[in-house]
């Protein structure tokens, strides 16, 4: 079973927020300290924001003090503006989620690259088509784990192969699934992902750098 997306209402074109306070408050991001971030800036000003939090954080991480600030800045009636999806969330998961969260607090959304606007009939249907994609890619991992653990436990094998640990790999940064609910899935100890996955941590964290996975 995979980790729900945010309930939606059951009319996703019905409009949100119902009443717009017309104020548009901009968030950008890069992900290093030597980048500027004043193109991005400069872009959410044109589109009318009146306040603009910025972060100087890699997408991957999760601790982003400005997009919480902006987040708890956020009104009924406001509309979130990003430069791009890209800036906003580092999976696709991720910004779903996030948008699902503005759209319960009556907060439209919108990325100027994408043209993305939630405030829209067209954008709302564009992010719902998004939702359904996310949701089918999860659906896809995990059926991919169960016929590779059927395969493995019908050649009897027993030791962690490379194919379950690409499934681990693929569960690991989604922080609605815990460590052991991923290790009981595919049928080994916590201790055994510990020591066959030495970075772990940094995936949960969001934090990780790929490296090859040795042959069992």
């Amino acid at each position: 079973m995979t980790a729900a997306l945010p309930d939606l209402p059951e009319d996703f074109l019905a409009a949100f927020p119902a009443v717009r306070s017309e104020i548009r408050i901009g968030y950008a991001r890069v992900s290093t300290r030597g980048q500027s971030l004043d193109r991005q800036i400069d872009a959410l000003t044109t589109a009318g924001c009146r306040k603009i939090f910025a972060d100087k954080k890699s997408g991957k991480n999760a601790q982003r003090p400005e997009l919480a600030a902006c987040h708890a800045f956020l009104s009924a009636g406001d509309t979130l503006v990003v430069p791009e999806l890209a800036r906003y969330g580092r999976s696709l998961h991720d910004r779903i989620a996030m948008v699902g969260d503005l759209r319960r607090r009556e907060v439209g959304f919108t990325s100027l690259h994408e043209q993305l606007d939630t405030t829209t009939p067209g954008g709302r249907l564009v992010f719902h088509v998004f939702a359904a994609l996310a949701e089918f890619i999860r659906e896809l991992i995990v059926a991919g784990t169960h016929e590779g653990l059927a395969a493995a436990k019908a050649r009897g094998r027993t030791v962690v192969d490379a194919d379950l640990l690409k499934a681990a790999r693929d569960l690991l940064p989604d922080p609605e699934r815990s460590v052991t609910s991923i290790a009981k899935l595919l049928g080994f100890s916590v201790g055994t992902l510990y020591n066959h996955i030495p970075d772990l941590q940094e995936l949960r964290s969001g934090q990780h750098t790929m490296t090859p996975i040795k042959k069992a």
